[in-house]
């Protein structure tokens, strides 16, 4: 594949969490069989279903905003420049408790779409 740039206005976009599933908005700047980074926004008062997963490591990375990470029962704020990884098998879910929308980087490692096991 050649290199090229990418952004939001040229990457593959999708809708997840809420009632819905169409609260939050996520753009895959890397979908490779080895790599996931997708750039994800969360509206204040969204949050994911708690999970984990069984092969994926994962990295989250917040651009703008506040994010609250609870993980094995323990919650972390990450403010903007601050980042989490998560281990495989380690229980946790993203949630947007502020009054702000969040922007983050999520960096799976393999992939982790089809490796969730819910809570």
């Amino acid at each position: 594949m050649p290199t090229q740039i990418i952004s939001q206005k040229s990457a593959e976009h999708y809708k997840w969490g809420g009632p819905q599933g169409t609260d939050c908005d996520g753009w895959h700047l890397v979908k490779t069989p080895e790599l996931s980074i997708i750039q994800e926004l969360m509206p204040p008062g969204t949050s994911e279903t708690r999970h984990s997963h069984a092969r994926a490591r994962q990295f989250f990375f917040v651009l703008d905003g506040e994010l609250t990470l609870e993980v094995e029962h323990h919650e972390f704020v990450l403010q903007t420049g601050e980042g989490m990884e998560i281990s495989p098998g380690q229980q946790h879910q993203a949630i947007n408790r502020s009054k702000k929308s969040v922007q983050m980087l999520v960096t799976s490692q393999p992939p982790s779409h089809g490796d969730r096991i819910n809570a």
